[in-house]
């Protein structure tokens, strides 16, 4: 095994945000009809959209998109108008954006515990790499797994975002390890495939929903080598 360490991107990797049945009830035009089921999905795809624009902003709008997840309150402006855009009411677009920015809310991969702990049992260093502008520690502190991340690489605390090669090269530099001899493992090629430029290995995961995906990590880890016991 030529792997001496693994980076994982947050959302749509390791952990989805995943449409809850109480949307139901928020997601209500003004005049009280409620959002379809294909409606409610596109809000969700919208949020939790890697690097995709879905829209057209005004000056102030396309700098906070340009800027989002370098800036907490840029962050908040962007996905606002987003979820604007995609018809969700005044009153209900700050619901569902800080329903989107709770850590708690986000639920796992059912492999992802699985491979966690399976890389720290072999010694192996574990980093997360996100494009985000708000702390997914407590998603990990929940589950049980803080202590088995060696490195938590977030572009609003390090002021880089993917795929620009310096945010991978904080993560290998926390972990001191060679970043050819790593492996990034993401649901975006062009993102998270960014660790490439370093030397890195990427694995391409899909950000389908958590019951779709039973085994993904598993099976990306296995692909380069490292053997996962479940």
């Amino acid at each position: 095994m030529d792997i001496d360490a693994v980076l994982f991107d947050f959302s749509g990797t390791v952990f989805r945000l995943e449409e809850d049945p109480s949307w139901a009830d928020e997601l209500v035009d003004d005049d009280g009809t409620p959002f379809d089921v294909a409606a409610k999905a596109e809000v969700l795809r919208r949020m939790t959209a890697p690097v995709a624009q879905f829209m057209t902003f005004d000056a102030a709008g396309q700098h906070a998109w340009d800027h989002r997840d370098l800036d907490p309150d840029l962050h908040r402006h962007a996905y606002l108008e987003v979820l604007r855009g995609a018809g969700v009411p005044e009153h209900k677009a700050d619901v569902l954006y800080h329903r989107l920015i709770d850590p708690l809310a986000w639920t796992p991969y059912p492999d992802t515990g699985i491979v966690l702990e399976a890389l720290a049992a072999q010694g192996i260093p574990i980093g997360i790499v996100s494009n985000i502008a708000f702390d997914i520690r407590p998603a990990f502190d929940k589950h049980g797994w803080t202590d088995l991340i060696g490195a938590m690489t977030l572009s609003y605390e390090v002021g880089a975002i993917k795929p620009n090669a310096e945010i991978f090269r904080d993560a290998t530099d926390r972990l001191g390890v060679d970043p050819g001899r790593v492996l990034m493992i993401g649901d975006s090629a062009e993102a998270d495939g960014g660790a490439t430029a370093l030397g890195a290995r990427f694995a391409l995961v899909d950000a389908v929903a958590t019951v779709d995906r039973p085994h993904a990590l598993i099976d990306a880890l296995v692909g380069h080598g490292i053997t996962v016991e479940h």
